[in-house]
């Protein structure tokens, strides 16, 4: 029977030009890395690739002999690297990445190991990116000096990393979960399911984690500006990035003089009513985050103002002549569009680009027919928690309201807002704080009233066919094909994208379908009457959001 051949270890280090060295007898008081690394009684090292830089002969000669004096065991093979400048990570990368393409790694009769203890850190750092690459298909081996320090001899101790099975993994594991906890933290602990929401969410996260930039919320009202301005503070809070207060107001609430007062301060004696000093919003922000919602409704002075600030991070209070200094990081939410509003000359064109390098569109509910039933949920803990009691809901009224509540009849004009009231409406109202099927029929009626009477007057189906077709087109329809295109082209008209609109259309039988996609289908459909979402969508909309 064949004798297994045994498999011979192979290591890759630098010579170390400084931990290395060692003349005469008392070479041997010192600790060396590369002979201590071939003394290791339970690491025997069959072959050491011993890389050094040019000039360095004779230190290659010293350690040679030292290793076969130690080691015999051990084979030495010193490779001259080309390598100028070893602090330059572009040649001395290039140049260790070059050697091992060409070295003839066997993997299936040898185990390598890379010493990482020796070589300048942009070699450290090289050679780790080569074996975590799998350029180099091994492990990494750190050597470390006796207990007694570098200046005593001996073989001093090695531990041995794998990067697919050591705690690298581990910490990679642990930066996955604070990815993910600030995620669902930033969700509010929502299972949000809409795709596009939670890339969204996931980009926050990153920028929220990383930069001090400026951020702009945008979207309509209630659909969560406020709230996830508070939550990425507190993230950024948790994560130390921030030390100092989070400070928010409603630009729309600020009005006449007073609104500079709000916002930079006053001195005493700076107008009529100014009877002490005042240090404003901004001041009160300096090291934490500012949140200026609806910040398109301030004026041209305040926002003059607000843009010296957030380039020098300073400013003058009203009625001073001493600027005061306050670093803060600024959110801003609004639910205007803020290019249109610089176009009419509303809003200052260099403040939109200083506040418009991370600018997020949280969309409106009806986009995020997936979110309804997490968020029903999260409604129904809140409404708990308001009243003090448990409050729960039956499948049968669940079911009811959710068939409702994704369904294209349901606006939900005010967003979160109408979701919330509707549920702490329902939750006060259930008797024993269970709501019921004839709960959920009251705030229905309830929300269906209240829309008719906020929303906009219907635009005629049977004008927007001839609108849109021509008189002669529409006329020679079938009744049945006419009354199908006007409901959709009604739909369209309302939409802000051909995916919302195809996702109204289609909200009954696309739970049906294991692949959906909406806007192909109402892509489609269109095309039978030669139409487009140019030709039927309202003015400025696009076609997919």
């Amino acid at each position: 029977m064949a004798k297994t051949q045994a498999r011979e270890t192979v290591v890759l280090g630098m010579l170390g030009t400084t931990l290395d060295m060692g003349r005469g007898p008392k070479r041997w008081e010192k600790w060396r890395p590369t002979v201590g690394l071939c003394q290791q009684e339970d690491l025997v090292v069959h072959r050491l690739e011993l890389l050094t830089l040019p000039g360095h002969d004779e230190l290659v000669r010293t350690v040679t002999e030292d290793i076969a004096q130690v080691s015999p065991e051990t084979r030495v093979r010193p490779t001259v690297l080309t390598i100028q400048d070893p602090w330059d990570l572009e040649e001395t990368y290039g140049a260790l990445l070059d050697y091992v393409k060409a070295y003839p790694f066997q993997p299936e009769q040898e185990d390598y190991f890379v010493h990482i203890t020796t070589g300048t850190h942009i070699v450290q750092i090289s050679m780790f990116l080569l074996v975590e690459s799998r350029h180099i298909p091994g492990r990494l081996v750190q050597t470390s000096p006796p207990r007694s320090g570098r200046d005593h001899g001996g073989p001093g101790e090695h531990a041995l990393i794998d990067l697919d099975l050591s705690k690298y993994d581990t910490l990679a594991r642990r930066f996955q979960q604070e990815q993910r906890e600030g995620l669902s933290f930033l969700k509010a602990g929502i299972d949000t399911r809409n795709p596009a929401f939670n890339r969204l969410i996931e980009r926050i996260e990153q920028v929220a984690t990383r930069s001090r930039a400026p951020l702009l919320l945008t979207g309509p009202t209630g659909a969560g500006k406020s709230q996830l301005a508070r939550r990425i503070y507190q993230l950024k809070k948790a994560r130390r990035h921030v030390s100092g207060p989070f400070v928010d107001i409603n630009c729309a609430t600020l009005r006449g003089d007073g609104a500079m007062s709000a916002l930079f301060g006053h001195v005493k004696g700076a107008f009529t009513g100014a009877l002490s000093d005042r240090p404003g919003l901004l001041r009160q922000a300096n090291g934490g985050v500012l949140f200026l919602d609806e910040i398109g409704e301030l004026g041209a002075d305040e926002q003059a103002m607000l843009l010296r600030a957030l380039e020098d991070k300073r400013f003058l209070p009203v009625g001073s002549d001493k600027e005061v200094e306050s670093d803060f990081q600024l959110i801003a939410g609004t639910n205007r569009e803020l290019q249109a509003e610089v176009e009419r000359g509303r809003f200052r064109e260099d403040l939109l680009a200083r506040i418009n390098l991370w600018t997020f569109r949280l969309p409106p509910l009806r986009e995020r027919p997936e979110d309804i039933p997490p968020n029903l949920l999260y409604e129904l803990a809140q409404a708990s928690q308001a009243l003090g009691t448990q409050v729960t809901m039956n499948k049968e009224a669940q079911e009811h309201f959710l068939r409702f509540a994704t369904s294209p009849e349901a606006r939900w004009s005010g967003n979160f807002r109408d979701l919330n009231a509707a549920v702490l409406r329902m939750a006060t109202l259930a008797p024993g704080g269970r709501i019921t099927r004839e709960g959920v029929d009251e705030e229905l009626d309830r929300l269906r009233a209240a829309w008719a009477r906020s929303g906009p007057k219907q635009v005629s189906t049977v004008d927007l066919v001839v609108e849109v077709l021509g008189e002669e087109r529409a006329e020679a329809l079938d009744r049945f094909d006419r009354a199908q295109l006007s409901e959709v082209l009604a739909v369209c008209r309302q939409a802000r994208s051909l995916s919302e609109a195809g996702r109204a259309l289609f909200a009954q039988s696309r739970s049906q379908k294991k692949s959906v996609n909406d806007a192909d289908r109402l892509r489609k459909y269109l095309a039978r009457f030669g139409l487009g979402w140019a030709d039927v969508a309202g003015r400025g909309l696009s076609e997919v959001a």
